[in-house]
């Protein structure tokens, strides 16, 4: 049976209890004990899958197909653990789940409340896979005070009083402002915000103190005897060069000692850091860097981007090189000279995206590449980019373009060498779908086979030809110009299993430059980078070492 933590924040929002979660529970798994981590998000979505990524960052895939929030890509990073359709929920889906019951009469016509209905649907999933692990982390977005959250708190206060006493911790982050006129740290927002935790019956065991300086022992002192905490459980958060410092950082003030004195577990199991070290020793003792650019066009945020920058951070550790990342508006070039843009930088990455803003800078992108041997990659519209460059530039097909582009037009401009993906194979059944669909969890979502070139560049770099990857897209690349591409020497070096949809191209003539359809980036971790983005970097080496 798992021991549960509850992550919360107060004060201000976006400090860091992702992280904070991530490194703990990287912690508990040093010393032995697995782990499972969740997050609890009170917006109103069903899920993040239809935001934009200006305002909530990318949406991070799993395995089973669940789109959900950027904080689940950190868990994955910092634990190795793969995250699951029942490890993201939102108010959205909590209240779906709720009217569809209602709908249905399993609540026998009774009145529904958010105490107990809404209360009682977060709490069952709470509970899911709770014989599965030794540690259960949930974090609730937002901050405590914020209107949405109250029935995930009202949920957790009722779950601990239900729960056998020692089975349950709360952990609170917050943040201590520095005052330079007086030069001093501030505890009072932490007073209120545990304050405000107490008044909907919920105490702290744990606080976590995101400050800019050193915390006084005078300070930690106060804030445990206002805040009902032992001294020793207010452990400190400080800024960090690296987020993968974290788990060292945290272990050095405290964190993991702290919950688990919190749960009476004594003595201790001493935990085995080694994997963490490397990863600090990987991050700080480099031998170059690299410069690489980002061609996006939701560069204003880089959240939107987030595990496709954490990926490429990994591929420096694999090749102990620094990554200069380099963010590229798309837009910027769409009219204007490409060479201005992106002359001097030792690779090139278009990511994915929807819609048509910014694509003619991205085929402008690939063709650069192309044609100046810069080591390219292309994700997901960064391959559809990269498949329509060559159709038209050295393929002879010239109003190359795609369906999702005339679709968004509302007439029809070009030949869609990349189409509407209306039908394709998932485990044992097809799986159909129409544009007129709902824009939320309709695509191809989550992880699915691919057969690879046997020889291949790809091929090479997986040192297999059998993968799995995941998925999040509604358009493909159309395979009946497959032979017409390839005659141009475009190689078509992975496929879907049943041969059908175009998974990866490369370009047999050009040191290197690859295009998948899928999204590598969601499953490269600090300790295990993944293999495309380990050797994209080494390819970026090798041209910061002609220049």
């Amino acid at each position: 049976m798992a021991r549960f933590i509850f992550i919360t924040g107060g004060v201000v929002s976006s400090l860091g209890k992702g992280l904070a979660s991530a490194a703990l529970g990287s912690l508990l798994q040093a010393r032995g004990y697995s782990v499972r981590l969740r997050k609890l998000d009170p917006y109103l979505n069903v899920d993040p899958g239809t935001m934009s990524p200006f305002e909530h960052g990318e949406v991070f895939v799993t395995d089973d197909g669940a789109e959900t929030d950027l904080d689940l890509g950190h868990y994955e990073r910092f634990t190795g653990v793969p995250a699951r359709n029942s490890d993201s929920i939102s108010s959205g889906r909590i209240y779906s789940n709720v009217l569809e019951k209602e709908r249905r009469g399993d609540y026998l016509g009774k009145t529904i409340q958010v105490v107990p209905h809404v209360t009682n649907e977060i709490k069952d999933f709470i509970r899911i896979g709770e014989d599965e692990v030794d540690f259960m982390l949930c974090e609730i977005g937002g901050t405590v005070g914020d209107i949405e959250g109250l029935p995930f708190f009202e949920a957790i206060r009722q779950f601990t009083h239900e729960k056998p006493r020692g089975e349950c911790i709360l952990m609170h982050l917050t943040l201590l402002p520095y005052l330079a006129a007086s030069g001093e740290l501030k505890t009072k927002p932490t007073q209120h915000s545990v304050k405000e935790l107490q008044s909907i019956g919920l105490a702290p065991d744990v606080l976590v103190c995101r400050s800019e300086q050193e915390i006084p022992e005078r300070e930690r002192e106060k804030i445990a005897l206002f805040c009902n905490v032992r001294k020793e459980h207010v452990v400190a958060a400080y800024d960090l060069k690296s987020i993968y410092e974290a788990p060292l950082a945290y272990h050095d003030q405290g964190l993991d000692q702290a919950v688990l004195d919190c749960f009476g577990i004594a003595p201790a199991p001493k935990p085995n850091l080694d994997r963490w070290l490397d990863v600090q020793d990987r991050i700080h003792n480099t031998d170059g860097e690299v410069n690489i650019a980002i061609v996006g066009k939701y560069i204003q945020l880089e959240d939107a981007y987030k595990s496709i920058k954490e990926a490429l951070v990994h591929g420096g550790m694999a090749n102990r090189v620094k990554v200069n990342v380099n963010w590229v508006d798309a837009e910027d070039f769409d009219r204007e000279d490409v060479g201005e843009h992106l002359s001097g930088y030792h690779a090139i990455l278009v990511p994915g995206g929807f819609g048509e803003r910014g694509t003619e800078g991205k085929i402008k992108a690939a063709q650069f590449a192309r044609e100046k041997k810069i080591p390219y990659l292309g994700i997901c519209l960064g391959m559809q980019m990269a498949v329509i460059e060559a159709a038209r530039n050295v393929a002879g097909i010239a109003k190359a373009g795609s369906e999702e582009f005339d679709h968004e037009a509302g007439q029809k401009r070009f030949e869609p060498v990349v189409y509407h993906l209306k039908e394709w194979i998932q485990g044992n059944h097809t799986v159909k779908r129409k544009e007129s669909d709902d824009k939320g969890g309709t695509m191809r979502l989550g992880a699915y086979d691919a057969a690879l070139m046997s020889g291949s560049r790809v091929a090479n770099v997986y040192g297999s030809t059998e993968i799995e990857e995941r998925h999040r897209h509604r358009y493909e690349v159309d395979g009946k110009y497959r032979e017409q591409l390839e005659a141009a020497g475009l190689c078509f070096s992975g496929m879907s299993p049943d041969g059908r949809l175009p998974e990866i191209v490369e370009w047999k003539d050009h040191p290197w430059f690859i295009g998948v359809q899928f999204h590598p980036e969601l499953k490269s971790k600090p300790f295990e980078p993944h293999p495309l983005f380990a050797d994209f970097v080494r390819a970026a080496v090798e041209t910061s070492r002609l220049v």
